[in-house]
């Protein structure tokens, strides 16, 4: 595939894009309207594949990296085939407690409110080391400036954040709007050079899922 054409594939909101998309309802759940389900890629083999392919062409042929670290939960799924396709080394980003060898990041804030901080293992990453940060949607920004602060911490760069749903509302929303500003948390952490991509925005996944009688918004609370 010629660079110009890897390009084109993995243009946001693009032709492939699009199609992905049209694999991603939303629901309403933990209370607000619209959590889109990574599930109905995952279930479709193809398409799958297709996400693995066009993340792993992006940084195939873009700037160097040396490992590949995904946020816990759905980066966990998400980021093993990217580093395996890559031939890079996987890096877990779990939730506090969950492992040993630690540090931790502050506790920070998602569009569903504030959570404890995010751990990593003090030998996961060598000074100088260049990071790829994968997870399934970027909304506030608050998880991928936890996930930030953590490899910065032990002397990796993190060279880009890449995610296959944006919530581009949250990238600088006008005051009157009340939305939380990732611009303005990634300015105010010192994160701001920090690049965020994103395969799909909210402008294009608008498949509202199908529910069945009796649905309930289980979700956790928040």
């Amino acid at each position: 595939m010629s660079a110009e054409n890897c390009e084109n594939v993995y243009t946001q909101d693009g032709p492939a894009a699009r199609e992905i998309a049209s694999h991603i309802p939303y629901f309403p759940f933990k209370g607000i309207p619209r959590f889109y389900d990574i599930g109905g890629f995952l279930s479709k083999p193809k398409v799958f594949q297709r996400v693995v392919d066009i993340f792993a062409e992006r940084y195939r042929h873009g700037v160097p990296i040396d490992a590949v670290a995904g946020l816990d939960a759905r980066g966990f799924i998400l980021g093993p085939p990217i580093a395996l396709a890559l031939g890079l080394p996987f890096i877990m980003i779990r939730k506090a407690g969950k492992m040993p060898n630690t540090i931790t990041s502050a506790p920070y804030k998602t569009e569903y409110g504030t959570r404890a901080g995010m751990s990593i293992q003090k030998d996961a990453i060598t000074k100088g080391s260049r990071v790829l940060v994968i997870d399934d949607l970027v909304a506030t920004g608050g998880t991928l400036s936890a996930a930030i602060e953590l490899v910065k911490a032990l002397g990796g760069v993190v060279v880009e954040c890449a995610c296959v749903v944006e919530l581009k509302m949250f990238i600088n929303p006008s005051p009157e709007s009340g939305l939380p500003n990732r611009s303005k948390l990634f300015e105010n952490c010192g994160i701001s050079d920090v690049p965020v991509w994103a395969l799909i925005s909210e402008e294009v996944a608008q498949v509202e899922a199908e529910l069945p009688e009796g649905y309930v918004d289980d979700g956790e609370e928040h």
